[in-house]
């Protein structure tokens, strides 16, 4: 692996680190290079500035996350898939990513490099969590995952907004139960 590659890994690992244990306004260029072993100025000459090193980082943190969560979800029969899932919520919405997920969301609105980023890291997410919950592996079953994620970020920035508005344990049960009779009536 070449010095320069290597630089970018340390930085993005850093950053990783940084976003677990601090909160968004103490991750400076400074900091992230201190947790890295890294020169501030490669920074810059690697990703362009200290946000999009944020933010990709972020993307490559949910990924890594996802592929755990796939893992998990694997060993559990898939009926039950759905109900673990959402119970993993939790656990996502306590991470440093999920509040640097909701930044990097606000900033893709103005900045096209960050809106492919994130673009990509939707797009590969999908068909993954598509297998991981049996939805198939065909546009329908990607669009169903479409469905799923879209209600697991809503309820992501819903709960890091106030914690009061998560759903989980009973809640979720009953919230899923509540939408399983609902909806089949919505589409006659």
């Amino acid at each position: 692996m070449s010095p320069q590659r290597s630089n970018r890994l340390a930085l993005i690992e850093g950053t990783l680190r940084c976003l677990e244990r601090l909160p968004p306004e103490r991750i400076t260029a400074r900091v992230i290079a201190e947790e890295s072993g890294a020169n501030a100025a490669s920074i810059s000459y690697h990703f362009g500035s200290k946000d999009d090193l944020i933010t990709e980082a972020v993307i490559l943190g949910l990924d890594r996350w996802l592929s755990r969560i796939a893992d998990e979800l694997t060993s559990v029969p898939k009926p039950e898939r759905p109900r673990r899932a959402g119970d993993l919520l939790e656990t996502s919405r306590r991470s440093g990513l999920a509040a640097h997920l909701l930044t990097s969301l606000a900033k893709a609105q103005h900045d096209e490099r960050v809106r492919s980023l994130l673009a990509d890291g939707f797009l590969r997410t999908r068909p993954a969590l598509a297998a991981v919950l049996g939805l198939g592996d065909d546009p329908a079953g990607h669009d169903a995952a479409g469905l799923v994620l879209a209600m697991f970020n809503g309820l992501l920035f819903q709960s890091l907004l106030d914690p009061a508005l998560a759903l989980e344990g009973t809640r979720m049960r009953q919230a899923q139960a509540r939408l399983r009779t609902a909806l089949p009536q919505a589409g006659t």
